[in-house]
């Protein structure tokens, strides 16, 4: 059965869009063992496949069955926008031992057998060491899969955060629930916003609103489901995701070079999604101050617009800079 998330009068006032460095992790640590999922995220694997080979993730993964639950305090809906994975971490860290024996059983008994390994029985027999022990996996994690990519990562996650913001403002909540993903369907009879995912849940979000997450290693898949106390959140794969892991020399036409420079044509072309210029500078391997002043130009040039979102400024293509570069609207 599908899942339902009950709106109450209140609940669409109470919208928010957020971005978790800990989810990321989390859905990383999943991609890599599920090969159904990794489509995409190929070059990425290529490149952080001797690193992942040095993590211990059996425990982690033990909790991630194919489908059903996942324990939601190792990867609660984050606690802001924009928390960072220290904030995250200490929050799962701090979490009541006494509260997570039922999440560890639920989990475990999605996959037959799973109760009864050496560490699904360590999971069970200590609670409160095996949160200090996943912790410290999730952090190892982090570092070795998630923070060195983390500022191009973000950039495309700030950006999908922007343009449904708006799209939001421009045509309202049900408009935004039947753009996000094919899975998600609003009834506005009943208000209700109906998720098609394996199981069942049905949530009345009594006041609470929803928060809405972009994830990039999620896809392609959508993930609901958090039972209370958290915050009722959904996850859907962020827009972009296609040309994440492409390099600046893929993107920019020969012509189109030869037009603007080499750099400068890179510049237009990975601007395939809004994004600010220190990530922008970390995608193409560039100084910032030297990104920083090709954008000034090709903004001055008519080829890019900037607003500021947050701490940043980003820009994006106006439909000049789309056309030259080659690329449809999006």
């Amino acid at each position: 059965m599908p899942y339902h998330l009950h709106f109450g009068e209140a609940d669409p006032l109470r919208i928010r869009f957020a971005i978790s460095p800990l989810w990321e992790t989390h859905s990383a640590v999943r991609v890599l063992a599920r090969p159904a999922k990794q489509g995409y995220h190929l070059p990425w694997m290529r490149r952080i496949a001797d690193a992942a080979r040095e993590l211990d993730l059996g425990p982690l993964q033990l909790l991630m069955p194919l489908r059903g639950h996942s324990p939601d305090f190792l990867y609660p809906p984050p606690l802001g926008p924009a928390a960072s994975f220290e904030d995250e971490i200490a929050a799962v860290r701090e979490t009541d031992p006494a509260l997570v024996l039922d999440d560890f059983e639920r989990a475990l008994a999605e996959t037959p057998g799973a109760s009864a390994t050496p560490e699904g029985r360590r999971l069970l027999a200590d609670p409160a060491g095996a949160v200090v022990h996943l912790a410290e996996l999730l952090r190892e994690a982090w570092e070795a899969l998630i923070a060195p990519d983390w500022p191009r990562l973000r950039a495309l996650l700030e950006a999908d955060v922007a343009y449904h913001s708006r799209r939001l403002a421009e045509g309202g909540l049900e408009r935004l629930l039947d753009e996000l993903h094919p899975a998600f369907a609003w009834d506005a009879g009943t208000s209700t916003l109906t998720v098609a995912y394996p199981g069942r849940h049905i949530r009345p979000l009594e006041g609470q609103g929803l928060v809405l997450m972009p994830s990039v290693f999620t896809w392609p898949d959508v993930v609901s489901g958090f039972d209370p106390p958290w915050q009722p959140t959904v996850v859907y794969p962020a827009r972009g995701i296609g040309g994440l892991w492409s390099e600046s020399g893929d993107r920019a036409p020969e012509a189109l070079a030869r037009l603007l420079g080499p750099v400068r044509a890179g510049v237009l072309c990975a601007l395939a999604e809004p994004m600010g210029t220190t990530a922008l500078a970390h995608l193409l391997g560039r100084a910032p101050s030297s990104v920083s002043s090709h954008l000034t130009v090709l903004r001055d040039a008519g080829l890019l617009t900037s607003r500021r979102y947050g701490h940043q400024v980003l820009y994006e293509r106006t439909p000049l800079g789309i056309a030259l570069s080659g690329a449809g609207p999006g």
